[in-house]
């Protein structure tokens, strides 16, 4: 199955050949886009300078930095329009090892709709990470699991790979959701939808080189959108039940 690595970039001048190098000597079959926002940096100049060198990388430029998930829909529909079967999410920073990519790259073969790299299955951890990112994680996932009755255990996770036919099934043109929360909104679409999702464990590393993105705005985004989905899913369910009830 032909698959597309989507990384997007802002300011990742400092780890983007880092990452570029390990993804490549790990899955030498796999092509590459970088979705870069037009980082201050130079980082989009560098990877026009990797694809001019490299016929399987790819760069994406948009005009503006919009948020991880509006890069990652611009990626997923470049993909599809360009006919890859496997579409995966990576970091530039590291934090998702490359050299992990081939397993979930087999779990989508092995028929996963969705094969999500998972640091809270057995067999997944993470290394160098400061307590607080340890906390917001893990309460962001009880959060979320709880509202949505999501099956999920790291619904979090940014580390996955798509079928295109599930990026198809679950509306891409209805997701509004920006940051982190971006995450949550795609692996609970994919389980409304009936989709195969499967948990496969990884180390994640913290990042070596350059600055997290996460901010206060980003985690106040996806408290109110969970809340939101949440309670407007259950209401539909009670309305729905209540309409068979009276015979509607």
């Amino acid at each position: 199955m032909r698959s597309l690595i989507i990384i997007p970039t802002y300011n990742e001048r400092e780890s983007l050949p880092t990452v570029m190098d390990r993804l490549r000597r790990s899955v030498p079959q796999g092509d590459v886009l970088v979705v870069d926002d037009n980082s201050p940096d130079g980082t989009g100049d560098l990877a026009d300078a990797m694809a001019a060198a490299d016929p399987q990388i790819h760069v994406l430029h948009r005009k503006e930095k919009n948020g991880l998930g509006q890069a990652y829909i611009a990626g997923f529909k470049w993909g599809m329009d360009n006919d890859y079967e496997i579409l995966v999410e990576m970091d530039a920073d590291c934090s998702h090892q490359p050299e992990e990519l081939p397993k979930l790259l087999q779990a989508v073969e092995d028929g996963a709709d969705l094969a999500i790299g998972s640091r809270y299955v057995p067999g997944g951890s993470t290394v160098n990470w400061p307590w607080y990112r340890q906390f917001i994680s893990r309460g962001g996932g009880i959060y979320a699991r709880f509202f949505l009755g999501s099956n999920i255990q790291d619904i979090t996770a940014g580390y996955r790979a798509f079928r295109a036919s599930t990026l198809k099934a679950i509306d891409l043109d209805s997701v509004t959701s920006r940051g982190y929360c971006f995450q949550i909104d795609l692996g609970w679409r994919t389980e409304l939808a009936g989709l195969k999702v499967v948990e496969v464990p990884i180390t994640f590393v913290e990042r070596a080189e350059g600055v997290s993105k996460m901010s206060g705005d980003i985690t106040k985004e996806a408290v109110i959108n969970v809340a939101k989905w949440g309670t407007t899913a259950r209401a539909r369910v009670l309305r729905d039940k209540f309409n068979a009830l009276v015979g509607r």
